[in-house]
């Protein structure tokens, strides 16, 4: 059904940016109709062939449920970014695996951490071949201590082993601490094609390049070097399972020049600025970029933001949610897609309206936070719990 309804916005649609926001809106938010047996998902992916608008005859397409993205895998219960987290998401149902926020090495591969500060998410500390490399950098203006994968060679990076970022929080996490490597995106790739052979569909991913302008400084471009990837597995098309984000915009414009894939522009808290536009004195804020002419700015590079779920439906200062903003309309209006992030079970991550008594790493009420978000129209969410969103996709498809 997905490809069929990818093949139908491509033959409705001309040009490179409107063919790719239709194949976003077609391929990926009918992702859960293509996963056939997944999870969860079956009595929703009997809706998912159903259309709703065009909005200003852009070609945005929306589907009456959202897609389910696993965050960093199945992070809510393995550490994030290994192949075991993206396998298990896979398992689990999700439509889409956020597999990789891109790093480079010091000898140029590009490889799957969530920052390029490992100190957190390795067992790099328990090396003492590499105490020496422990130093301080300043990373999008922020001064950063550990170590950084730019220091490392892929060989050594080799020798280390994942670990649970947030150990306090997620305690069982930490028994898979020291069971997987830190995976590179080719094996990624790898892993994708092999998955994709035994579940007999495209398994589609949503790689993130990491801190582009802090690279490129150092002479470590990661736009190039992820579309080098890209073409040499056949990948670079819009109709490739891949969609890349990015929180600088100008990474997403050099994208757009390099690839044919759907892209995706991810946006942080309204009064922050892209690590991008400080770098080159553009004042603007997200809060500029998500006004109707800033969105249709974005539209004409990218098929889609990633803002922060709180440009959707702010907080008060007591953490308990208002009314949502106009920001869906606005972006399906400027022909964009909206996949919103990120939620998780625990109470410490959920607004104080659905929290559940005063153990902060409990579950809250994540089913009636799932089901206001998906209520303001969003087109899809990324969770660390993909099998908590699937079964509230399925509740809220069936009222």
């Amino acid at each position: 059904m997905g490809n069929k309804k990818s093949q139908q916005a491509q033959e409705s649609q001309a040009g490179g940016g409107v063919g790719r926001r239709s194949l976003l809106g077609a391929a990926v938010l009918g992702a859960g109709a293509a996963a056939l047996a997944a999870p969860g998902t079956a009595r929703a992916a009997d809706r998912d062939s159903g259309t709703n608008h065009s909005a200003n005859g852009k070609g945005y397409k929306a589907l009456p449920v959202p897609t389910v993205i696993g965050h960093r895998g199945a992070s809510g219960y393995r550490p994030e970014h290994t192949l075991g987290s993206y396998q298990l998401a896979l398992d689990m149902g999700a439509h889409v695996i956020e597999a990789g926020d891109l790093v480079p090495t010091k000898d140029g591969h590009l490889v799957c951490r969530h920052e390029p500060e490992i100190g957190g998410t390795t067992d790099v500390s328990a090396h003492p071949e590499f105490a020496s490399r422990r130093t301080t950098k300043i990373l999008d203006g922020v001064s950063t201590t550990g170590w950084f994968t730019e220091d490392f060679t892929l060989a050594e990076l080799k020798t280390l082993r994942a670990k649970e970022r947030i150990p306090a929080t997620r305690q069982r996490n930490t028994i898979y601490d020291g069971r997987w490597e830190i995976p590179t995106f080719e094996e990624v790739l790898e892993w994708r094609a092999e998955q994709s052979r035994k579940c007999g569909r495209e398994v589609w991913i949503y790689p993130e390049v990491k801190h582009p302008t802090y690279f490129r400084k150092l002479g470590l471009g990661v736009e190039e070097r992820l579309a080098k990837i890209l073409r040499a597995h056949g990948l670079d098309k819009k109709n490739s399972p891949v969609i890349i984000q990015s929180f600088e915009p100008t990474s997403i414009q050099r994208l757009d020049k390099l690839v044919g894939n759907p892209l995706a522009v991810l946006l942080s808290t309204a009064a922050s600025r892209p690590a991008d536009f400080v770098d080159l004195g553009d004042p603007r804020t997200v809060a500029d970029l998500i006004t109707p002419k800033g969105l249709a700015e974005i539209a004409t590079y990218a098929q889609g933001i990633g803002p922060t779920l709180d440009l959707i439906i702010p907080k008060d200062s007591t953490g308990k949610l208002l009314q949502p903003t106009t920001l869906v309309a606005d972006a399906h209006d400027a022909g964009l897609i909206l996949h919103p992030y990120t939620m998780r079970n625990e109470n410490t991550f959920l607004p104080a309206d659905f929290k559940k008594g005063t153990d902060p790493n409990a579950y809250g009420d994540a089913f009636g936070a799932f089901k206001t978000y998906y209520a303001t129209g969003i087109d899809g969410i990324f969770s660390d719990n993909c099998d908590t969103a699937l079964l509230a996709r399925e509740d809220f498809v069936n009222g």
